[in-house]
């Protein structure tokens, strides 16, 4: 992957993985290939997560704000 996982939208990384799923159910990857994409592919996932994670935050944090105004 050219761009880092740590750098890239929530939306960019969705559609990469998405891609890297379709690369494996296609099994026209090697064995090598297939557990790289894998790893790629929990990397994006773990980012994913974890913006995921920051929005349900700010969402919380929010409605906090509502319930005291």
């Amino acid at each position: 992957m050219s761009t880092s996982a740590d750098t890239i939208t929530f939306e960019e990384a969705l559609g990469k993985l998405e891609q890297i799923v379709q690369k494996l159910e296609s099994s026209e990857l090697s064995l090598q290939d297939s557990v790289k994409q894998f790893e790629e592919g929990i990397k994006l996932s773990r980012h994913c997560s974890q913006i995921l994670e920051q929005a349900e935050l700010r969402v919380e944090q929010v409605k906090q704000n509502e319930n005291q105004a």
